[in-house]
């Protein structure tokens, strides 16, 4: 086998039967759980069972995210909204109506991220409202954590079985 060949076995855009494309959305999927918010969840988990020094580590860090998220949103709100919108829907048109596998395989990443990224942001605005600190920073925090982790369930499953059907009418058909 040429070189060639070899890079375009590794790098193949049938995504849901290549091993890479399922290692990326694993990676994906464990980094928004750990990263909620863009602040690690072992900060949390330190946090409420050390207090003192690591709580206020904590509440800097998210004093911190909170302020870059809601800034980002208040100043590219509406243009991101719009650039995430025009992306997903040219992946879903690409994807589910001409038939681009690797369209499919990326809207089955990016769709889900959306809800993820809006998740992110209602969190921080209601732990900005609330004032929240101490334990009930780390409660909002573990809230947020979970529902990721739902849609991150939820979305791998999804992906999986759209995965199963691909290759299996693939096979079938090709």
């Amino acid at each position: 086998m040429e070189w060639y060949e070899s890079i375009f076995e590794l790098i193949d855009f049938r995504s849901f039967s290549n091993l890479w494309y399922w290692i990326g959305l694993a990676v994906m999927w464990s980094s928004s759980a750990h990263w909620v918010m863009g602040i690690p969840f072992d900060m949390v988990t330190q946090a409420r069972r050390k207090g003192g020094p690591a709580m206020e580590d904590l509440q800097d860090i998210a004093r911190v995210n909170i302020t870059r998220i809601l800034e980002i949103v208040r100043i590219a709100g509406p243009w991101l909204v719009a650039l995430v919108l025009f992306v997903i829907t040219t992946l879903a048109i690409s994807g589910f109506v001409y038939g681009a596998e690797f369209a499919q395989a990326l809207f089955c990443m990016g769709f889900p991220m959306m809800f993820v990224g809006y998740l992110n942001y209602a969190t921080a605005r209601r732990i900005r409202r609330e004032k929240a600190r101490g334990e009930h920073l780390c409660r909002a925090i573990l809230r947020c954590r979970v529902y990721v982790q739902l849609i991150g369930t939820v979305s791998i499953f999804f992906t999986a079985l759209w995965g199963m059907y691909s290759n299996i009418s693939a096979s079938v058909l090709g």
